[in-house]
């Protein structure tokens, strides 16, 4: 074993010795060290005014000074908090303490001195400025090299002496992108954790190139390599939060080409709401290889249809319901209902909003209902019982092969479970309601795309009905229809169930491969949070019918996304043209019904709004009467479990469905093989 080994093991256990004191010890180890401080600052001023040569004896010829100065200081160290400060968490608070008290204690001596001089005691004036500022560099020194110390960190205190600069500790060496606060607080976290060792900086600010911030050399980008030679740097940690999406992806885009795994610190709005904390190391959002930044909320449309209002949320527990259920909070309903048939799901939203209500001691009255969509009577119930106001209905079945081996429950939750949901909030009076859509409802290829789209018929047909006859009411009694209808359709979440980037992440962890159903399929992405917010305001705008259309930018190549993610994960493509890659990207075929690319559109005519991300499309829709029809003739074939016809009835009732292959529900697949 070296020396160096030896001393650091000698360091490691005085360490924990020193953190395993009890409190008050601590507390008089300090004070006792401080008092041997203010005397070595008294004798060194001495020293620095007189020199060595001169000097006397100042303890013998100036005893009462040496007596009178920690007698002096240390009240005052202790009325300035300076011994409740946690020395691993020592900062810039702390020194400014430290120089207030310093200096106030230096005054007070400076009048002493002044008094005690007519005694034939005469002090040197200069020696009170040398106490002063000896003092604050033995006493704040001290506290700044122990904070290091404690930290576990004492090396990057003196990087620079020669057998410190390549000590290899074992952990995986970082280098933080972005030297600003995010990054040297995250160094400081790194530190404190000890799980992995920060080696250099990254900044683009050419004017603290080459700097030494926090211990660490800052590089610029087009250094990185070099970086990676000096210091064996492993992973980059991004932190940038406060940059545009668009410059992100420029980042990621640059970093691309390095054998480094890069990883992100979360952004401030996530911070600030103490979700997560500073050193809460996560993978690259996939949002920023979109690089496309949100456009600000418009205030006005988000609150119109729940502030001060009962809402209600259907799939309240699912992806897009539980984010809804986060946005709709933050503009102050009276009652925020939570509907859901799945209980873990509804317990997990439940006490995530239940934490933040009493955290933030918001005014809201949170209800958690289990139930089905199908239930019309309970849905009729819950919205007249609360006085509901708006309605978001994001329940549905969306995992597109799940549904086309399950056709019957796809059609009964996503067609049957709209219509109830939907004539239960005509006949509650509930001013709006707002149903979730899909792209997929556009030219479907399966089914849960046609019953998508055969739930926005639904809606379009009651909206033109002044006083409709409810579906299977037998009585022919007309309900006066006071409900705005609105559809709003947009594409892929990401990180939502079933999306594929939590499949990949988990593939590249597990050594891949990485598995795309094709090398051409493309996929139309948007973040949650964006999401929820557009469908509020969009469900905000409608008059009655409307189907809105989000832009949703330029779609993506699912491939080029694969290859993304692995590269920012420091690994590279294994191919024909790189054999000796590390992850390999295979094509496992379209699913049943999967389509190549998707659309937002079924024709051509479609209108801007007020809000620049949110389009209105006029689209062709069937009679309420017509509709009734088509539905009676599509629960009988459910009945029968006749799928040749239930596929008949969506081909025939929905514009451009054109399913390919062959029907591949469970049940009649297992019919058809054992009549």
């Amino acid at each position: 074993m070296g020396a160096v080994q030896v001393f650091d093991r000698v360091l490691d256990r005085m360490r924990a010795s020193l953190l395993g004191l009890p409190r008050r010890q601590k507390r008089l180890l300090q004070v006792m060290t401080d008092v041997i401080l203010v005397w070595g600052a008294l004798w060194l001023a001495f020293v620095v005014r007189l020199g060595i040569d001169d000097l006397a004896n100042p303890v013998e010829d100036h005893l009462w000074l040496f007596l009178a100065a920690p007698v002096i200081a240390i009240p005052l160290f202790v009325r300035f908090g300076m011994y409740r400060a946690v020395m691993r968490y020592f900062g810039n608070d702390a020194l400014i303490t430290i120089i207030k008290a310093v200096s106030l204690a230096s005054l007070i001596l400076a009048v002493v001195v002044y008094w005690y001089s007519g005694h034939n005691n005469v002090v040197p004036r200069s020696i009170i400025f040398n106490f002063w500022w000896l003092s604050l560099i033995m006493v704040g020194g001290l506290r700044l090299a122990m904070r290091q110390y404690f930290l576990g960190d004492w090396y990057s205190a003196v990087q620079h002496v020669p057998f410190t600069t390549n000590r290899d500790d074992g952990l995986p060496k970082v280098a933080i992108y972005g030297a600003g606060a995010a990054g040297n607080q995250l160094v400081a976290a790194l530190r404190l954790g000890k799980v992995m060792r920060p080696v250099a900086f990254i900044d683009d600010d050419s004017s603290i190139a080459d700097r030494v911030i926090s211990g660490l050399q800052v590089y610029k980008p087009r250094h990185i390599q070099r970086m990676i030679d000096m210091t064996g740097a492993q992973e980059i940690l991004l932190a940038i939060p406060s940059t545009s999406r668009g410059r992100r992806r420029e980042i990621l885009g640059f970093l691309e080409g390095f054998p480094l795994h890069v990883r992100s610190i979360p952004g401030f709005m996530d911070l600030a709401s103490g979700r997560v904390k500073v050193d809460d190391i996560q993978e690259v959002d996939i949002a920023d290889l979109l690089g496309r930044d949100a456009v600000p909320a418009q205030e006005d449309l988000l609150e119109r249809c729940i502030a001060g209002q009962a809402v209600l949320v259907t799939g309240a527990g699912g992806s897009i319901g539980s984010e809804l259920c986060r946005q709709i909070l933050n503009q102050g309903p009276k009652t925020l209902l939570l509907f859901e048939h799945s209980e873990f799901n509804l317990y997990s939203i439940l006490s995530e909003l239940e934490q933040r209500i009493s955290r933030e001691s918001l005014p809201v009255r949170l209800i958690p209902i289990l139930g089905s969509v199908r239930n019309q009577p309970q849905l009729f119930d819950i919205m007249k019982t609360w006085s509901v106001n708006t309605v978001y209905h994001a329940a549905a079945y969306k995992h597109v092969p799940m549904v086309e081996h399950n056709i019957a429950e796809g059609v009964l939750n996503n067609v049957i479970g709209t219509l109830s949901t939907a004539q239960a909030a005509l006949q509650a009076a509930v001013e709006n309601f707002v149903l979730i859509s899909t792209d997929k409802a556009v030219r479907p290829t399966n089914v849960m795309g046609s019953t998508k789209r055969l739930a926005e018929m639904t809606l379009q047909a009651l909206s033109r009905e002044l006083a409709p006859v409810l579906f299977a009411d037998q009585g022919n009694v007309s309900q006066v229809n006071k409900t705005r209808f609105t559809m709003v359709r947009f594409g892929n979440v990401l990180g939502s169930s079933g999306s594929v980037i939590p499949l990949f992440y988990k593939q590249i962890r597990s050594g891949g491969p990485l598995t795309v159903t094709h090398p051409n399929i493309t996929r139309y992405f948007m973040t949650i949070p964006e999401a929820a917010q557009l469908v509020i305001q969009a469900g905000s705008m409608g008059q009655g019918g409307d189907v809105f259309v989000l832009d949703m930018g330029a779609p993506v190549k699912i491939v080029e996304l694969a290859e993304k993610m692995i590269h920012l994960s420091g690994l590279s493509v294994r191919s024909e043209r790189n054999p000796h890659g590390d992850i390999a990207i295979v094509f496992s075929g379209l699913r049943p019904g999967e389509k190549l690319y998707e659309e937002l559109l079924i024709g051509d005519n479609v209108a801007a709004t007020r809000h620049p991300m949110i389009m209105t499309a006029t689209e062709d829709y069937l009679s309420w009467d017509v509709l009734k029809e088509r539905l009676n003739a599509l629960l009988a074939a459910i009945a029968d479990d006749d799928y040749d016809r239930i596929r008949q009835l969506l081909r025939e009732t929905v514009s451009g469905y054109a399913p390919e292959g062959d029907i591949v529900d469970w049940i009649h697949m297992q019919r058809r093989h054992n009549p």
